[in-house]
């Protein structure tokens, strides 16, 4: 028993580390970023409301006998709103004191009298009140898992005109409190329907797991449930590249786990060297990470060089004496990236093989290196595609000839005006952010840790909420046309 105790005690910070995997990438929002969310999802909320479906009213009262149809409404003022974070419940949206205005059509018969025509009607003091539940769903995509919502409506004014005011008057008081409740009845489900489906259909556009190009793709996936405080909320991303020939392979995060604790700015993304080292691995794995040069790509000083200094083996060719030079530049291990609060370097090992190609013979092999570079990298935001610029900052040769030694620095010059001008061109088109289409980052700040780096932004909505919402809005079902009828009118004064 005190043996299976002590073994428990020994496995239980594996199984910790286990259950809690640091993400690659981080991403933080704020409550100055909630604000921006917030003034143009009360636009959204606006034009749904405008959407709103109010079923046709009719009863009768003695001889009265009255018919409300077309229900439209023509404004809203929802000048009093709020978006919150909130623990444990993730976002309350709340409105106070807003005014709604309706219009419909009359239709009234008393003993042989009929009249026709419209009413301007206004909802005030209306008050809703919704709390929006975020989660991780299976495919590891942010959604609004639920929604609660309370809806309610102060008072209602109706103003009538006609030949039969004094009668629409006196039955002011039967068709308001209808208009009342129907009105009111209808603001949650079509809050819902905003929420659970269309908002739900734009964080479809947040990728999850995509490719970067013909080699790799990465996933970003989210590793657990939003956390969530008053004043942000953070989302944990894997962030890990895969070779698109093996997309099954994981590579194990023994990273720094990025934190953040600035909230002066909209949005923070973090990415660890995890994030950087998965994508140079997967590119590894992938077998590109090599560079070939030869004939006229070979630079013509270097050429000279390279051909004096091989000048023995080449006379001995004699026939090949005219053939082109080969140089192939091959990482011999998957580079690794190194952040630091002074900067961020890329380390990287290769082998270096110069070759003599006759026409039509097999090459000739003149030498091989191992190379060792570090890289400096200078990592930006443009729009939403992370970018990374490298440049030379170290190299270093080693052969078992010592002759060879005085190709360094010709060598480096290679490196810095033909190789790195290749693999940056490579390196250009960057990897997307995971935001919402429609959103983009401005006024980019990086900020350098140890282990990791972060990205400070401001947000800017390139596109409407409503634009990218009717661009990918899911076309509806026979199941769900049918249910999105209103049931019939109740005008029961107790359930008002």
């Amino acid at each position: 028993m005190a043996a299976g105790s002590c073994l428990l005690l020994l496995l239980l910070p594996s199984l910790v580390t286990a259950s809690h995997s640091p993400p690659g990438c981080k991403i933080r929002i704020t409550s100055k970023g909630l604000d921006l969310v917030k003034q143009e999802g009360l636009r959204f909320v606006e034009q749904e409301l405008q959407n709103i479906t109010v079923s046709d009213l009719h009863g009768n009262e003695g001889q009265f006998q009255y018919n409300i149809s077309q229900v439209k409404v023509t404004d809203l003022q929802l000048a009093f709103s709020d978006l919150n974070f909130q623990p444990q419940q993730h976002l309350v949206f709340n409105i106070n004191n807003a005014s709604i205005s309706l219009r419909f059509r009359r239709q009234l018969l008393y003993w042989f009298f009929y009249d026709i025509g419209s009413i301007n009607a206004s909802a005030d003091g209306v008050h809703i009140y919704t709390v929006l539940q975020l989660a991780k769903d299976e495919a590891g995509r942010l959604k609004i898992s639920n929604m609660t919502c309370n809806a309610s409506i102060a008072r209602m004014h109706a103003g009538f005109s006609g030949t039969l005011r004094k009668v629409y008057e006196f039955l002011s008081t039967f068709i308001v409190t209808g208009m009342r409740f129907l009105l009111s009845q209808q603001i949650c489900p079509s809050l819902e329907h905003a929420s659970l489906v269309l908002l739900n259909s734009l964080l479809d556009t947040v990728p999850v797991r995509n490719y970067v190009d013909e080699h790799i793709g990465i996933d970003y996936s989210l590793l657990r449930d939003p956390s969530v405080s008053t004043e942000t909320l953070d989302l944990d991303f894997k962030g890990m590249f895969f070779p698109r020939v093996r997309e099954d392979q994981e590579l194990e995060n023994h990273a720094v786990e990025p934190v953040i604790k600035e909230t002066e700015r909209m949005v923070y993304v973090a990415f660890s060297e995890y994030f950087f080292d998965s994508a140079m691995h997967s590119y590894f794995q992938a077998g590109v990470l090599t560079i070939e040069l030869q004939g006229e790509k070979v630079p013509k000083d270097l050429e000279v060089l390279l051909r004096a200094t091989f000048f023995g083996t080449i006379f001995m060719l004699s026939p090949s004496v005219d053939a082109p030079l080969r140089l192939v530049l091959q990482v011999s291990a998957p580079p690794r990236c190194t952040i630091k609060p002074s900067g961020t370097s890329v380390s990287v090992s290769a082998f270096l093989n110069i070759s003599l190609v006759p026409p039509d013979r097999p090459p000739v092999q003149l030498s091989s290196m191992a190379m060792e570079t570090k890289l400096s990298a200078k990592v930006f935001l443009q729009g939403k595609a992370l970018r990374v610029q490298l440049d030379l900052r170290r190299f270093r040769i080693y052969s078992k000839q010592s002759a060879l030694e005085s190709l360094a620095a010709p060598l480096k010059t290679l490196l810095q005006l033909t190789i790195m001008p290749i693999i940056n061109e490579r390196t250009k088109k960057g990897v997307q952010i995971p935001l919402p289409e429609g959103m983009d980052f401005t006024r980019e700040v990086v900020t350098n840790h140890a282990g990791f780096l972060t990205v400070g932004a401001d947000l800017h909505f390139s596109k409407g909420l409503r634009e990218v919402i009717e661009k990918y809005r899911p076309l509806p079902t026979a199941a769900a046309y049918a249910s999105s009828w209103p049931a019939e009118p109740s005008l029961d004064p107790s359930s008002l």
